[in-house]
């Protein structure tokens, strides 16, 4: 970057409390234990909060708007008295609890490093230690004459978990970005913590000429010494950490699984000091560096189920009535209503009448555990890690969309042939839709994967194409498949459709990042897609099948190209009208529509 960066400042924390600055990782442990409710110890001797929250709350996030940003925001807005109003109460809470927790570090190393002051309540202590695993301590970004000063912060989030605010949902996160503040109210789930942080960072990020996105990184390494950088973009469920964490080429590191920030030329930074990975169905075969990680002493779980002994098992889906009794304190008092509890307990229902299907009726989700369990892990505690003050360039640049359905037919990899078509396709940020209570299911859009970019979602589309206009020619801009080809896991079963496995994601991306693939131009969407019958690609067909890469071929081969079509004019439509919704520029979505002329 040649332009200056301009960071903004804080006051003085504005309360007249007790303030417990950056207590030690086994002092935040004893806090939590001690002040938030619900945190269970694990058989590793770490520390799993069960939240009353399963998810991020978007519903309940509010903009200050005071007219000051002419461009329109993502989130809801809150009038400036009404929000006022609220960080007056919170503060009210505040002084009445005496204490506060301080966490005072960075998002970010380098050049870009931003410092932020988190500041909790005591019952906010597990929220408190997760963050600061997240964080960059001040020896890693300070010289030594800044770190003799106090701590300047730039940014600030207040976090009062159970203070339970005259707001739907008795939750609010109230973001004051004209002062680079947020309030959080009410949630008790980590990642209001992590993502009010970098809310802010994004509104940062762009006013300062770049683009903060919801994408893992890894540097990539060949023998040969050759070194760049690959980032993955991917909305919750689409397995963008699992690929972060995956090999490709003679080694790869993990660099980070959630954030970074793109700048002219295709230079980076990154915003977090660990990783903070979904736990279901994680195993030690599937996932080797996060599970391990996960079972580190030094990581922090939440909404993980433990055996009694204290043992994870990170596959739990249905809980029995055995289960439910050993938990009624912790049930309850995260939500589930008492009567429906003992009724479960006692055997006056079972679980089958309170589902449909595989989804729990309202007022009994308790009988099927969360699958959005986490962990928070710090990079020290991964087998490996990139070295984040000495990072390659940018040279690949992806976007997973986990196709599911009788329809899909996203094919295992692409290559996009045009700026234009990359930032289409980041800005559908498509998948299939998961949930933390796995109620909502079909396919979703989220532009570039970023529910907590603050402003109109039309600037990212715009933003991206003029960063990507800087990239170097040798960047490479693909989409990959992480779900299935005409099906979803019922159907593989059957024989009806195929998965596309943890095995296949790393054999694609291989060759993609070595250069041995042979492309061709898809007649549907002018992307390119492998060419399962040149030569060249016999050994990535051997490992990936030519349905997968090619999945109209599967749809031949099943009879059922009606459906295949259907797919194809219904995407087309669909993808224009999203993009459209947004005030996209035109260009932009004949290149998703039908690709760049010929």
């Amino acid at each position: 970057m040649t332009q200056e960066l301009r960071r903004p400042t804080q006051p003085e924390i504005p309360f007249d409390v007790e303030v417990l600055r950056n207590p030690t990782q086994e002092e935040l442990r004893s806090l939590a234990f001690e002040h938030a409710p619900f945190c269970l110890r694990t058989a590793m001797g770490s520390l799993d909060k069960i939240a009353r929250n399963k998810a991020r709350m978007a519903k309940y996030t509010y903009v200050i708007d005071r007219g000051t940003w002419g461009e329109g925001y993502s989130h809801k807005t809150i009038e400036p008295a009404k929000a006022e109003a609220l960080i007056a109460a919170q503060a009210e809470y505040v002084r009445d609890k005496g204490k506060l927790i301080a966490i005072e570090g960075y998002v970010g190393l380098g050049t870009y490093a931003m410092p932020v002051q988190w500041l909790y309540t005591l019952d906010g202590a597990n929220i408190a230690g997760m963050q600061q695993v997240l964080a960059f301590p001040r020896e890693e970004v300070e010289p030594p004459e800044q770190l003799a000063t106090p701590f300047a912060p730039a940014m600030r989030l207040v976090y009062t978990p159970d203070f339970r605010p005259d707001m739907p949902g008795g939750q609010a996160i109230v973001v004051d970005l004209d002062n680079f503040v947020t309030y959080v109210m009410g949630p008790d789930y980590f990642g209001e913590s992590k993502k009010g942080a970098l809310r802010m960072l994004a509104a940062w990020v762009y006013a300062n000429g770049g683009l903060l996105m919801h994408a893992g990184a890894k540097e990539i390494r060949h023998s040969g010494g050759d070194r760049l950088t690959m980032g993955i973009l991917g909305l919750s469920g689409t397995g963008k950490t699992t690929t972060t964490f995956s090999k490709q080429g003679d080694a790869a590191l993990p660099i980070q699984d959630d954030m970074i920030a793109i700048w002219p030329k295709g230079e980076i930074s990154v915003t977090e000091n660990g990783c903070f990975a979904k736990t279901f169905g994680l195993t030690e075969e599937s996932e080797p560096v996060i599970y391990r990680g996960t079972m580190n002493p030094s990581a922090w779980l939440e909404n993980v189920y433990l055996e009694a002994d204290g043992r994870p098992d990170f596959s739990k889906t249905t809980l029995t009535p055995e289960d439910v009794a050993r938990l009624r304190d912790i049930l309850v008092g995260t939500g589930a209503p008492a009567e429906n509890v003992d009724a479960y307990v006692a055997g006056k229902v079972s679980a089958g009448e309170v589902m449909d299907g595989t989804v729990p009726k309202d007022g009994w989700d308790f009988v099927c555990w969360t699958e959005n369990g986490r962990s928070i892990v710090p990079l020290a505690a991964l087998d490996e890690a990139a070295d984040l003050h000495d990072l390659p360039p940018l040279r690949s640049l992806g976007i997973l969309n986990r196709d599911e359905g009788p329809d899909a037919a996203t094919p295992g990899i692409v290559r996009f042939v045009s700026p234009e078509q990359a930032a289409g396709y980041l800005m559908l940020g498509e998948t299939s839709k998961t949930s933390a209570a796995g109620k909502e299911r079909g396919k979703t859009r989220s532009p570039f994967t970023q529910p907590f970019f603050p402003y109109s979602h039309k600037l990212q589309a715009s933003r991206f194409s003029e960063l990507a206009a800087t990239f170097p020619p040798d960047i490479v801009m693909w989409m990959m498949n992480t779900g299935y080809v005409g099906g979803d896991a019922a159907d593989v079963k059957a024989g009806k459709a195929l998965k596309v496995k943890i095995r296949h994601s790393s054999a694609m991306l291989e060759a993609l990042i070595a250069g041995r693939i042979r492309w061709k131009r898809d007649p549907d969407f002018g992307y390119e897609i492998v060419d399962p019958d040149h030569p060249d690609n016999a050994d990535l067909v051997a490992a990936v099948s030519a349905e997968i890469l090619e999945p109209r071929r599967f749809f031949e081969a099943q009879g059922r190209m009606d459906v295949y079509r259907d797919w194809v004019g219904r995407m087309k439509q669909e993808r224009a009208d999203f993009l459209r919704k947004f005030g996209v520029d035109e260009a932009i979505v004949a290149a998703v529509v039908s690709g760049p002329s010929a």
